[in-house]
């Protein structure tokens, strides 16, 4: 197949780095900007289901894109998706009552789960397997830039206008990639007797929708051990269960078994799902200790984070080069090894320890990721067929966005419950939320010496326990790498 001989790639790739950047960036602008909506719109209590709402439907559809993109063909899921995602977006800022903006949080986070998956798949289509294990360098670097401008973005907007813009800067650069990849992407006609497994479609989405909300709202809206939690988690499992019996049968299945069967697509995605619970670790909880531990700036919090940022993108180049000459274990490996190095360094991290020492645990956090993902995303897309890649694609990015509900939900309540417990063998009266009083200089200042000191020492031994869950996923990640066989993986190139 020789798609590129029509296409324009130069401007499909900028019209894909578009789309991501617009997808990338949601998540930084956003959190940038909550405090100040928050604050006009009310209902503080529902504030994590801002977040919640996005993710749970973004992880929920994008087996599905990935499916109806290998049915229909990129260009008409892509422009389906991000349309949705737009019309979500445009709502977001008419917003109201922070019930309105979940809902339309929601609308958003349904188009969203086409954009990551479609973009890079349509990557995987238009290049080589040499020349996508470069460009995968120049996609990575979308995610380092839209961590350093969207705090800025985010800042900026809500200190000189209106909130509202924060969702609406997208829809000129979400329509502007859309024209691009209208313009500039020719796709072949498919030729596939069409079959939609609906009944996986509506399983698939009604048993992880049960499975996410459990782990969002689980130890927050009811106890774990509560009847309620036990009643989700038995429903979610079963109709999981029911989806993969029917997935066999399938004659067109949502979520094509087969391709799991290839060792090294097995446990990349594994090691993906590992490497989304430590990304959503560090980047949840490292703010938290530079400005209440070290008691620095939200600035300096945010270059501590910036710097995994900028590892990853430089790391995701350099792998695209050594991939062709190396293979796959060999430069997982070396990713695997980067993120217990970076996770040892955060374990060894204290108080004193200065955000420089935060920013290059951080960085080598980073390197990780990107040694990691470049890998798999590029063989992954290289192991299977043309009419399997936006399932084999989607599949990947799924488990890497399960990964960060898994650890969300396992970080906060490891947090938690190690704030609880050390206040209790002070025989203190405190609360979890006391710890909100060490974010801020101004708080900080209202706080007695020996109450502050309390609440450091109680809010860094926590985290230490956040840390040492990072580095037990970090040496599974690297466990699960060794799995992979060794050597040049014979790849599939339809290019």
């Amino acid at each position: 197949m020789n798609i590129h001989k029509k296409t324009n790639r130069p401007f499909v790739l900028i019209s894909v780095m578009l789309a991501m950047f617009v997808g990338a960036v949601e998540a930084t602008i956003v959190s940038t900007a909550m405090p100040a909506i928050a604050g006009e719109l009310g209902g503080f209590s529902r504030y994590s289901w801002i977040f919640s709402a996005y993710l749970l439907m973004s992880t929920v559809t994008v087996l599905i894109y990935g499916k109806l993109a290998d049915l229909f063909g990129r260009k008409p899921i892509f422009f389906v998706g991000l349309s949705i995602f737009l019309i979500g977006s445009i709502l977001c800022g008419f917003a109201s009552t922070m019930e309105q903006l979940i809902v339309f949080r929601l609308i958003q986070g349904l188009g969203a789960g086409a954009v990551m998956p479609i973009a890079t798949t349509i990557v995987g289509d238009i290049y080589s397997t040499e020349e996508r294990a470069k460009i995968q360098g120049y996609l990575s670097s979308v995610w380092g830039v839209s961590a350093v401008s969207g705090p800025v973005i985010g800042g900026l907007i809500v200190q000189y206008w209106d909130w509202k813009y924060v969702f609406w800067v997208n829809v000129p650069l979400g329509l502007l990639a859309m024209l691009g990849i209208y313009f500039f992407l020719q796709e072949p006609a498919t030729e596939r007797k069409v079959a939609i497994d609906i009944k996986g479609a509506a399983l698939l989405t009604t048993s992880l929708s049960i499975i996410l909300f459990w782990l969002v709202e689980g130890g927050q809206s009811f106890s774990r051990s509560s009847s309620v939690s036990l009643l989700l988690i038995i429903l979610g499992a079963g109709l999981f269960t029911l989806f993969i019996w029917i997935e066999r049968k399938a004659e067109d299945p949502m979520m094509p078994f087969s391709i799991w069967k290839n060792p090294v697509i097995l446990y990349a995605n594994l090691v993906s799902l590992t490497t989304g619970v430590i990304l959503i670790g560090i980047s949840s909880y490292l703010p938290t200790y530079v400005t209440g531990v070290m008691e620095q700036t939200a600035m300096i919090a945010g270059f501590t984070l910036t710097a995994m940022s900028i590892g990853w993108p430089i790391a995701s180049s350099v792998a695209g080069h050594l991939l062709i000459r190396f293979g796959t274990f060999s430069v997982s490996f070396a990713g695997g090894i980067s993120l217990v190095v970076g996770s040892l360094m955060f374990v060894w991290m204290s108080g004193d320890s200065g955000p420089l020492w935060a920013a290059f645990s951080s960085f080598f956090v980073g390197v990780g990721m990107g040694l990691t993902s470049t890998s798999f995303i590029v063989t992954i897309q290289g192991a299977v067929s043309h009419e399997q890649r936006g399932s084999a694609t989607a599949a990947n990015m799924f488990m890497r966005n399960f990964g960060n509900t898994v650890g969300a939900a396992i970080f906060g309540a490891v947090l938690n419950a190690s704030l609880l417990s050390s206040f209790r063998e002070r025989n203190l009266d405190y609360e979890v939320n006391d710890i909100n009083l060490l974010l801020t200089e101004e708080s900080r200042s209202t706080l007695h010496a020996s109450k502050m000191n309390i609440l450091q020492q109680s809010l860094d031994g926590s985290l230490q326990w956040v840390y040492v869950a990072v580095l037990i996923f970090a040496i599974i990640s690297l466990l699960l790498i060794l799995r992979i066989p060794r050597g040049k993986v014979v790849l599939h190139d339809d290019n």
